[in-house]
């Protein structure tokens, strides 16, 4: 399972990588600026998603404001192709393997890409730490 993140060269991106890095975890690096995606790449995206281009779309950058996109009237091809033409409409990063997506970098959320077992010891060691006990048996 190969963990991808897509990201322009920013904060987030740049926090979401030290993080793996730090968690010695795995991933696949792309400047979506020297290589954006494709149409069919943002479509696996998307298929992904909670809340759809919403949850992708950065209404706070500067090229959203410029090319004042009417989300609720363009159709969907036509928004992909607009991504694919200018990239830093999405928002940085994006980060998926074959099961999970997370957009924008939250230290909280990112977990979810720990593997299992560490996620478990962990747990258990937060537990321990804050004064509960292991079940005796």
């Amino acid at each position: 399972m190969t963990l991808r993140i897509y990201g322009a060269a920013c904060s987030s991106t740049r926090k979401a990588k030290q993080w793996f890095n730090k968690n010695d975890i795995q991933y696949v690096e792309r400047n979506i600026m020297k290589d954006p995606l494709s149409v069919h790449e943002l479509q696996g995206i998307l298929r992904m998603t909670v809340e759809g281009t919403d949850e992708i779309i950065s209404t706070r950058s500067k090229i959203y404001k410029e090319l004042n996109l009417d989300m609720d009237s363009i159709p969907l091809q036509e928004l992909l192709n607009w991504i694919h033409k200018y990239p830093r409409l999405l928002r940085s990063p994006i980060i998926m393997d074959d099961k999970r997506l997370q957009v924008g970098y939250h230290e909280d959320d990112i977990r979810q890409f720990l593997p299992r077992k560490t996620r478990e010891r962990l747990w258990l060691n937060w537990r321990l730490n804050n004064g509960y006990r292991l079940a005796e048996g």
